[in-house]
Protein backbone atom coordinates (compact mmCIF):
# COMPACT_ATOMS: atom_id res chain seq x y z
CA UNK A 1 0.00 0.00 0.00
CA UNK A 2 1.10 3.74 -0.92
CA UNK A 3 2.21 5.58 2.35
CA UNK A 4 1.16 9.12 2.74
CA UNK A 5 4.43 9.94 2.83
CA UNK A 6 4.79 9.04 -0.76
CA UNK A 7 1.39 9.83 -2.06
CA UNK A 8 2.30 13.51 -0.69
CA UNK A 9 5.29 13.63 -2.59
CA UNK A 10 3.11 12.49 -6.15
CA UNK A 11 1.12 15.36 -5.40
CA UNK A 12 4.08 17.74 -4.70
CA UNK A 13 5.70 16.39 -7.75
CA UNK A 14 3.08 15.78 -10.10
CA UNK A 15 2.58 12.68 -12.61
CA UNK A 16 6.22 10.98 -12.24
CA UNK A 17 7.21 7.21 -13.86
CA UNK A 18 6.65 4.54 -11.27
CA UNK A 19 11.05 4.27 -10.61
CA UNK A 20 11.28 5.70 -6.87
CA UNK A 21 14.73 6.79 -8.19
CA UNK A 22 13.26 9.22 -10.92
CA UNK A 23 10.84 10.33 -7.73
CA UNK A 24 14.00 11.45 -5.75
CA UNK A 25 15.38 12.85 -8.52
CA UNK A 26 12.84 15.19 -9.70
CA UNK A 27 11.55 15.57 -6.63
CA UNK A 28 11.48 19.67 -7.06
CA UNK A 29 11.03 19.61 -10.31
CA UNK A 30 9.26 23.33 -11.01
CA UNK A 31 5.86 23.23 -13.05
CA UNK A 32 4.52 20.56 -10.94
CA UNK A 33 1.31 20.47 -9.38
CA UNK A 34 1.80 21.67 -5.82
CA UNK A 35 4.80 23.60 -6.74
CA UNK A 36 3.32 25.26 -9.22
CA UNK A 37 0.20 26.60 -6.77
CA UNK A 38 2.89 28.20 -5.14
CA UNK A 39 4.37 29.73 -8.17
CA UNK A 40 1.01 31.49 -9.49
CA UNK A 41 0.21 32.58 -5.49
CA UNK A 42 2.96 34.43 -5.24
CA UNK A 43 2.45 35.80 -8.90
CA UNK A 44 -0.46 36.80 -7.60
CA UNK A 45 1.17 38.31 -4.54
CA UNK A 46 3.55 40.25 -6.57
CA UNK A 47 0.59 41.63 -8.60
CA UNK A 48 -1.25 42.59 -5.89
CA UNK A 49 1.53 44.82 -4.09
CA UNK A 50 2.18 46.42 -6.99
CA UNK A 51 -1.72 47.24 -7.27
CA UNK A 52 -0.65 48.58 -3.72
CA UNK A 53 1.74 50.50 -4.33
CA UNK A 54 0.54 52.60 -7.15
CA UNK A 55 -2.63 52.93 -4.93
CA UNK A 56 -0.27 54.06 -2.59
CA UNK A 57 1.86 56.73 -4.34
CA UNK A 58 -1.80 57.68 -5.67
CA UNK A 59 -2.57 58.58 -1.84
CA UNK A 60 0.97 60.65 -1.51
CA UNK A 61 0.41 62.69 -4.81
CA UNK A 62 -2.82 64.09 -3.14
CA UNK A 63 -1.54 64.54 0.42
CA UNK A 64 1.34 66.67 -1.39
CA UNK A 65 -1.47 68.44 -3.09
CA UNK A 66 -3.74 69.39 -0.12
CA UNK A 67 -0.40 70.63 1.94
CA UNK A 68 -0.10 73.13 -0.38
CA UNK A 69 -3.32 73.84 -0.01
CA UNK A 70 -2.96 74.22 3.50
CA UNK A 71 -0.04 76.71 3.21
CA UNK A 72 -1.93 78.52 1.16
CA UNK A 73 -4.57 78.58 3.30
CA UNK A 74 -2.47 79.67 5.97
CA UNK A 75 -0.84 82.47 4.17
CA UNK A 76 -4.52 84.01 3.48
CA UNK A 77 -5.02 83.22 6.74
CA UNK A 78 -8.41 81.33 6.65
CA UNK A 79 -7.83 78.91 9.55
CA UNK A 80 -11.04 77.01 8.79
CA UNK A 81 -10.03 76.11 5.52
CA UNK A 82 -6.75 74.85 6.63
CA UNK A 83 -7.92 72.58 9.61
CA UNK A 84 -10.60 71.22 6.32
CA UNK A 85 -7.45 70.55 4.22
CA UNK A 86 -5.96 68.94 7.74
CA UNK A 87 -8.95 66.66 8.27
CA UNK A 88 -8.77 65.24 4.80
CA UNK A 89 -5.14 64.52 5.33
CA UNK A 90 -5.36 63.27 8.48
CA UNK A 91 -7.81 60.54 7.16
CA UNK A 92 -5.32 60.08 3.89
CA UNK A 93 -2.10 59.01 6.06
CA UNK A 94 -4.31 57.09 8.43
CA UNK A 95 -5.25 54.26 5.43
CA UNK A 96 -1.65 55.05 3.76
CA UNK A 97 -0.33 53.74 7.02
CA UNK A 98 -2.65 51.03 6.57
CA UNK A 99 -2.23 49.99 3.12
CA UNK A 100 1.62 50.15 3.65
CA UNK A 101 1.66 48.11 6.40
CA UNK A 102 -0.63 45.56 3.99
CA UNK A 103 2.34 45.93 1.57
CA UNK A 104 5.26 45.71 3.62
CA UNK A 105 3.61 41.62 4.90
CA UNK A 106 2.71 40.76 1.63
CA UNK A 107 6.52 41.63 0.67
CA UNK A 108 7.32 38.96 3.62
CA UNK A 109 4.72 36.92 2.64
CA UNK A 110 6.70 36.37 -0.59
CA UNK A 111 9.89 36.16 0.49
CA UNK A 112 8.56 32.86 2.57
CA UNK A 113 7.04 31.36 -0.54
CA UNK A 114 10.07 31.78 -2.51
CA UNK A 115 12.06 29.74 0.41
CA UNK A 116 9.88 26.61 -0.02
CA UNK A 117 12.11 24.61 -1.72
CA UNK A 118 11.43 21.23 -0.10
CA UNK A 119 8.53 18.99 0.77
CA UNK A 120 9.64 19.58 4.59
CA UNK A 121 9.53 23.34 4.19
CA UNK A 122 5.83 23.30 3.66
CA UNK A 123 3.78 23.36 6.71
CA UNK A 124 6.97 24.89 8.94
CA UNK A 125 7.07 27.81 6.05
CA UNK A 126 3.53 28.49 5.00
CA UNK A 127 1.52 28.25 8.43
CA UNK A 128 2.96 31.80 9.04
CA UNK A 129 1.96 33.03 5.94
CA UNK A 130 -1.53 32.22 5.94
CA UNK A 131 -2.12 33.30 8.72
CA UNK A 132 -0.66 37.01 8.05
CA UNK A 133 -2.97 36.57 4.41
CA UNK A 134 -5.79 36.16 6.52
CA UNK A 135 -5.72 39.22 8.48
CA UNK A 136 -4.71 41.42 5.94
CA UNK A 137 -7.73 39.69 3.94
CA UNK A 138 -9.74 41.22 6.45
CA UNK A 139 -8.41 44.21 7.06
CA UNK A 140 -8.30 45.60 3.52
CA UNK A 141 -11.25 44.73 3.28
CA UNK A 142 -13.26 47.76 3.95
CA UNK A 143 -10.49 49.95 2.24
CA UNK A 144 -10.25 47.90 -1.24
CA UNK A 145 -12.55 45.26 -1.47
CA UNK A 146 -10.58 44.05 -4.59
CA UNK A 147 -7.36 43.45 -3.44
CA UNK A 148 -9.50 41.67 -0.28
CA UNK A 149 -11.01 39.10 -3.34
CA UNK A 150 -7.19 38.77 -4.33
CA UNK A 151 -6.15 37.92 -1.37
CA UNK A 152 -8.83 35.92 -0.18
CA UNK A 153 -8.15 33.33 -3.52
CA UNK A 154 -4.91 33.58 -2.53
CA UNK A 155 -5.11 32.29 0.70
CA UNK A 156 -7.59 29.41 -0.62
CA UNK A 157 -4.47 28.67 -2.86
CA UNK A 158 -2.19 28.33 -0.12
CA UNK A 159 -4.99 26.06 2.04
CA UNK A 160 -4.42 23.51 -0.29
CA UNK A 161 -1.03 23.17 -0.17
CA UNK A 162 -1.34 23.57 3.63
CA UNK A 163 -4.19 20.71 3.91
CA UNK A 164 -1.98 18.29 1.59
CA UNK A 165 1.16 19.06 3.88
CA UNK A 166 -1.30 18.48 6.90
CA UNK A 167 -2.12 15.10 5.67
CA UNK A 168 1.37 14.41 5.61
CA UNK A 169 2.60 15.71 9.05
CA UNK A 170 -0.44 15.90 11.10
CA UNK A 171 -0.55 19.59 11.66
CA UNK A 172 -3.72 21.46 11.35
CA UNK A 173 -4.33 24.64 9.22
CA UNK A 174 -5.94 26.51 12.10
CA UNK A 175 -2.61 27.11 13.72
CA UNK A 176 -2.11 29.62 11.03
CA UNK A 177 -4.79 32.06 12.77
CA UNK A 178 -2.38 31.46 16.36
CA UNK A 179 0.86 31.51 14.52
CA UNK A 180 3.35 33.71 16.76
CA UNK A 181 5.40 33.70 13.54
CA UNK A 182 2.29 35.81 12.02
CA UNK A 183 1.88 38.01 14.60
CA UNK A 184 5.61 38.93 14.04
CA UNK A 185 5.34 39.71 10.58
CA UNK A 186 2.41 41.51 11.09
CA UNK A 187 3.93 43.47 13.88
CA UNK A 188 7.28 44.24 12.05
CA UNK A 189 5.06 45.43 9.02
CA UNK A 190 3.34 47.79 11.36
CA UNK A 191 6.40 49.46 12.80
CA UNK A 192 8.28 49.74 9.24
CA UNK A 193 5.35 51.55 8.18
CA UNK A 194 5.46 54.14 11.19
CA UNK A 195 8.82 54.98 10.18
CA UNK A 196 7.86 55.12 6.27
CA UNK A 197 5.08 57.40 7.39
CA UNK A 198 7.58 59.46 9.13
CA UNK A 199 9.60 59.48 5.99
CA UNK A 200 7.68 60.25 3.33
CA UNK A 201 5.01 62.62 4.58
CA UNK A 202 5.44 66.16 5.97
CA UNK A 203 4.76 67.17 9.73
CA UNK A 204 1.89 69.48 9.52
CA UNK A 205 2.63 73.37 10.36
CA UNK A 206 2.20 73.43 14.18
CA UNK A 207 -0.40 76.43 13.50
CA UNK A 208 -3.09 74.21 11.31
CA UNK A 209 -2.32 71.12 14.29
CA UNK A 210 -3.75 74.24 16.37
CA UNK A 211 -6.53 75.53 14.24
CA UNK A 212 -7.50 71.99 13.73
CA UNK A 213 -7.83 70.69 17.00
CA UNK A 214 -9.65 74.00 17.94
CA UNK A 215 -12.03 73.05 15.11
CA UNK A 216 -12.52 69.84 16.45
CA UNK A 217 -13.31 71.04 19.96
CA UNK A 218 -15.61 73.35 18.94
CA UNK A 219 -17.44 70.57 16.63
CA UNK A 220 -18.16 68.75 19.95
CA UNK A 221 -19.64 70.68 22.16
Amino acid sequence: MTSKVEEFVRGWNGRQEPSIADKLKNSLKPKQPLRYKLVMANYRLKTTVNRLELYISKMQERDRVLFERIVSAQMSKDNARAAMYANEIAEIRKVTKQLIGVQIALEQVQLRLETVTEISDVFSSLIPVIGVVRELKNAIKGVMPELSMDLMEIEETLQEVIIEAGDFTGASVEQAATSPEARKILQEATAIAEQRMKENFPDLPSFVSTAQKTENGNSSK
